[in-house]
């Protein structure tokens, strides 16, 4: 993409190897993510998408290779380091991950129960934490609900009270795997404009896993194709609706034809 190189590099991950057992999953794969971007990572369900994202995140350790955050390694370090590179980054499972056992409000407020402010390195509590979690509630339209079970809230609903949970320690990394899987679109749409707001309220760096084309096109300013455990093309949009790479050009009619015969 032209002038992408004098973009500072957020995250610069190298050659990277991940196996389970006899399964090769990442072959060598290699990206770098620009600080303060929305970078979406596509390709079909399977390929390693969300395994990329738990090496970044920290979760999971890859057979070989480098991933730098600000210049340091994440892979090697351990101890404060590691909690020090990790305590910016934050999560939106593919399920929502909410603890059934609490409620909405207990499940939004959850990290800084357990953690002080990465932002501050204190701990929030009282009336501020309180505020906090009302303040992230209300952002993505769940105000009032502090009392509700995750039980009692719709797909949309579980996924917008993850949201919560995810900004209200406005870490300076977010990850998303499949953010708008099993919503109808309206709620997809939702979501979408939740992700962008949330992009321009934190100022953050935004690393999205997905295959669903719309929400991609909704929220992109970077793309990456990831096949065969390697990434294929990196570009922004236009590089991508105009490209002339036949796996990239499969799935993208594939996956706009899909889509427009679901919302007939």
């Amino acid at each position: 993409m032209p002038g992408s190189s004098e973009k500072e590099v957020l995250i610069d991950i190298q050659d990277l190897w991940k196996s389970y057992g006899s399964l090769q999953v990442l072959k060598g794969l290699s990206l770098k993510i620009h600080k303060g971007e929305t970078l979406v990572i596509l390709g079909r369900s399977g390929v390693g998408k969300s395994v990329l994202l738990r090496q970044i995140l920290g979760i999971e350790t890859p057979d070989k290779g480098s991933i730098t955050v600000e210049g340091q390694d994440i892979i090697h370090s351990s101890g404060p380091m590691k909690d020090r590179l990790t305590r910016n980054m934050g999560m939106l499972f593919q399920g929502a991950a909410l603890f059934d056992s609490m409620n909405v409000g207990r499940n939004a407020g959850f990290y800084l129960t357990e953690h002080p402010d990465p932002s501050t390195g204190e701990w929030v509590m009282g009336e501020s934490y309180h505020e906090r979690v009302e303040e992230a509630l209300n952002l993505v339209g769940l105000q009032g609900t502090q009392e509700k079970m995750p039980s009692e809230l719709s797909g949309g609903m579980r996924k917008r009270a993850a949201l919560a949970r995810l900004i209200l320690y406005r870490p300076q990394i977010l990850l998303y795997d499949e953010p708008t899987t099993g919503l109808d679109p309206v709620t997809a749409s939702q979501i979408n404009q939740l992700i962008n707001t949330i992009q321009e309220k934190l100022k953050a760096t935004s690393i999205v896993v997905t295959h669903d084309i719309k929400s991609a096109l909704s929220i992109g300013d970077r793309f990456a194709f990831h096949h065969d455990g390697k990434i294929l093309l990196v570009g922004d949009k236009k590089c991508f609706l105009e490209s002339k790479e036949p796996l990239v050009r499969a799935f993208f009619d594939e996956a706009i034809l899909t889509q427009d015969i679901l919302t007939r």
